[in-house]
C-alpha cells in the first residue's frame, strides 16, 4: 500500500515537471524583446469586427492591442489620444477612414491607416471573421 502511494507520488511529480517545462516552452520558441507594437483596430460600433480583432491579437506578447468604433454609440469611441498612441491602425472598411477624416481632419495618424476590407456582416468571434482577420493582418505586422 505504501509502495503504491510512493509510485503515484513519483508519477505525479514527474508529470508536474513535464507540464511546467511544456508551459514554459513557448517563451523560448517565440522570444520577444523590446516594447510591444501598439495596434488599434477600428470599426463602426466596436462590437463585432474590431472587438474580435482585439480579442484575437491581444494574446500576442509582441503586441499591445486596443479597439474602438467611429460612431457615437460605439462600445468604445475612438479619440485623438488613441490615434496618437497607436503605431499601427487598422480600419475594417473604407467607411471608417471617411469617418476618421471627418472626425480628425489633418491628423497625422490618418497616414498610418490600413484598410482590411472586411464588411460589417459578421458577429463577434465569427469563425469566418477570425480567419479573415488572421489572413489580412499578418502581412502588416
Amino acid at each position: 500500500m505504501i509502495l503504491g502511494s510512493l509510485e503515484r507520488l513519483r508519477y505525479v511529480s514527474s508529470s508536474a515537471v513535464r507540464t511546467s517545462v511544456l508551459l514554459r516552452l513557448p517563451e523560448f520558441v517565440m522570444p520577444h524583446s523590446g516594447p510591444p507594437r501598439r495596434v488599434l483596430f477600428i470599426c463602426r460600433l466596436n462590437r463585432h469586427r474590431s472587438a474580435t480583432a482585439e480579442r484575437i491579437f491581444c494574446k500576442r506578447r509582441d503586441l499591445d492591442v486596443r479597439s474602438a468604433g467611429t460612431e457615437e454609440d460605439a462600445m468604445v469611441r475612438v479619440n485623438a489620444r488613441m490615434l496618437e498612441w497607436a503605431e499601427v491602425i487598422f480600419t475594417m472598411d473604407s467607411g471608417q477612414r471617411e469617418s476618421l477624416e471627418r472626425m480628425f481632419p489633418s491628423h497625422p495618424a490618418l497616414q498610418r491607416l490600413t484598410c482590411l476590407d472586411i464588411q460589417d456582416v459578421f458577429t463577434f468571434l465569427d469563425p469566418q471573421l477570425v480567419t479573415l482577420l488572421e489572413e489580412r493582418v499578418k502581412q502588416h505586422l
